[in-house]
């Protein structure tokens, strides 16, 4: 394969033994798997994944709001340090400017219990909440985003560059998922046109 140029395709699955240790600092569960959010800007979700390209691996942190599943906030990175989820977290803060105290769920990763992520959260009214270790199911909603982003547009593919890898996935965050990408959770709408029928039922009443 080597002589022939070849690369073996392979997943995506931690190799264990890498990710051990307690984060600096670790929230309560407040989320408490309620996904089921009836307004927009009460409770976030956000996660890191890892794409990989021939100049190495780029992280992609993302956050959505769990009463549209949008993405809201997205930020990419050949490092996986705490400026990548805090830059993300950032966005979605710009963007939607929530007026009331917001809830940010996460892992224990360690770039969610940094010191810098808990002093975003305290300087931008967010209150921070957090998987039981090693328990996936509890921020099920972001796995599963990460899930079809790589069944739709990632899978099979590797990237030339990480700036390959990074314009793909904005196109397909902001010009597929968001805008034209039907949920089953919003009664088959897309995440922007869900929120969109939920403001105008408001200036309707």
């Amino acid at each position: 394969m080597r002589q022939e140029g070849l690369r073996s395709q392979t997943g995506y699955r931690r190799r264990p033994g890498r990710y051990g240790g307690k984060p600096p600092a670790a929230s309560p569960n407040h989320l408490e798997r309620r996904f089921n959010v009836t307004e927009p800007n009460k409770v976030w979700v956000t996660d890191i994944t890892y794409i990989r390209t021939y100049e190495g691996w780029l992280f992609l942190a993302v956050v959505l709001d769990l009463f549209s599943r949008q993405v809201i906030g997205w930020s990419m990175k050949p490092q996986m340090t705490s400026d990548l989820a805090i830059d993300a977290l950032l966005m979605a803060v710009w963007r939607r400017k929530p007026k009331l105290e917001v809830m940010i769920h996460s892992d224990q990763g360690s770039q969610f219990g940094s010191g810098d992520w808990q002093s975003f959260l305290k300087a931008n009214n967010l209150l921070g909440s957090m998987s039981r270790r090693g328990n996936c199911h509890d921020n099920a909603v972001a796995e599963s985003f990460f899930q079809l982003l790589k069944r739709e547009r990632i899978r099979r593919k590797i990237y030339s560059t990480r700036q390959d890898a990074r314009a793909d996935v904005f196109d397909y965050i902001e010009m597929f998922y968001n805008p034209k990408r039907r949920h089953g959770f919003n009664n088959q709408l897309s995440p922007v046109e869900f929120e969109k029928r939920y403001f105008q039922s408001l200036e309707s009443v």
